[in-house]
This record gives structure tokens, C-alpha cells and sequence, in this order.
């Protein structure tokens, strides 16, 4: 009597990398919309009173751009741990998974400078509290982040790193990276 064949391997199951792939299109949608209604917001205030930001407020415009630039090493570093876990080396990738997570607690330490130079009220005009929703997503957003690179970090040191978990937590870097570059643009410098 004869065996039969072995079954093939099952497909490799990333549900990591597809759940994360969701949550960066809902978060594109929450961030866009946001974005939709300030511009509304914006245009209105505008409208009736002839300007939007308060006189008396100043926007300091570098820590805004040094978060913009500080994301292109963030997305570098995030893709270097990519590369280094499907290689295997591991101390690689705890090293770049280390510099994520540096330079994202910058960017949070950046937007907290942001916070304290200006000093805006929260209830005196429509800027205040759009500013502070847009921002605070924003931050949010950033300590999903920070909670996700500690999560993939202790899974790479671990040594059950797969790729997948590593490869997503890039993708939601980038996902926050885009986000950021059009929050940039709209809140900081088209005002």
C-alpha cells in the first residue's frame, strides 16, 4: 500500500502586516479628514473675520521642520530593520528598531517645543482647538509608533523575527511619515 504525498506548505498568513495595512488606510482617512475640516474651518474663520491664526500667535517654524526632515531618517532606519531581520542579524535590527524609536521620541519632544513656544489658548478662537485636534492625532498616532517599535523590538531580540512584524512596523512609519509631511503643509505652513 502507498502514502499519499505530503500536503503542500500553506501560504505564509501576514496577518500582522495586512491588519497593519488597514489600520494605515483608516488612519489616512481619519488624518484627511481632519485635514478636510480644518480647511473648512479655515475658510470660514477667513471669511468672516478676515484671518485665522491669532495675531499674537507665532508658529515657530523649525522644530515643525525638523520633524519633517527628522522622518526621512526615521522611514531609513524603520527600512534598515526590515532588511537586517529577513537577513537575520539580529543586532542590526535592534540597533535600527533602537534609532526608530529615538528619533520618533525627538519628534514627539519636537511637537511638546512646538506646544510650549506658542502658548495658544484653547478656547479664545476656531485655531486653538483645530490646531491642538490635528496635533493631538498627530501625537497619538506617534506613540502607536513608539508602542509598536518596543513591541517589534522585543520580538527581533527574542528571536522570533519573521520578517512580517518587522516589514509592518515599517509600513505604519511610512503611513505616519505621509501623514505628518500633509499635516505639515496645511497646519504649519499654508497656516
Amino acid at each position: 500500500m502507498q502514502a499519499l504525498a505530503a500536503a503542500p506548505a500553506p501560504a505564509p498568513r501576514r496577518q500582522v502586516l495586512v491588519g497593519t495595512a488597514f489600520a494605515c488606510v483608516a488612519g489616512t482617512m481619519l488624518v484627511g479628514g481632519m485635514l478636510a475640516v480644518w480647511l473648512v474651518i479655515r475658510d470660514r474663520a477667513i471669511a468672516a473675520e478676515g484671518t485665522w491664526v491669532p495675531p499674537d500667535v507665532a508658529i515657530p517654524e523649525v522644530p515643525s521642520n525638523i520633524m519633517l526632515i527628522s522622518f526621512l531618517a526615521l522611514v531609513v532606519f524603520a527600512q534598515w530593520a526590515v532588511y537586517a531581520a529577513r537577513r537575520g542579524e539580529r543586532s542590526s535590527a535592534a540597533l535600527a528598531l533602537g534609532a526608530t524609536g529615538l528619533v520618533a521620541i525627538a519628534v514627539v519632544n519636537a511637537q511638546a517645543f512646538v506646544y510650549s513656544q506658542m502658548e495658544l489658548p484653547i478656547a479664545d478662537t476656531a485655531y486653538g482647538p483645530m490646531f491642538y485636534a490635528v496635533t493631538g492625532v498627530f501625537l497619538v498616532l506617534m506613540v502607536v509608533g513608539l508602542a509598536f517599535t518596543v513591541v517589534t523590538a522585543f520580538r527581533v531580540l527574542g528571536g522570533r523575527s519573521d520578517g512580517d512584524v518587522v516589514a509592518a512596523h515599517a509600513l505604519y512609519w511610512y503611513f505616519v511619515a505621509a501623514a505628518f509631511a500633509a499635516i505639515w503643509l496645511i497646519v504649519y505652513v499654508t497656516k
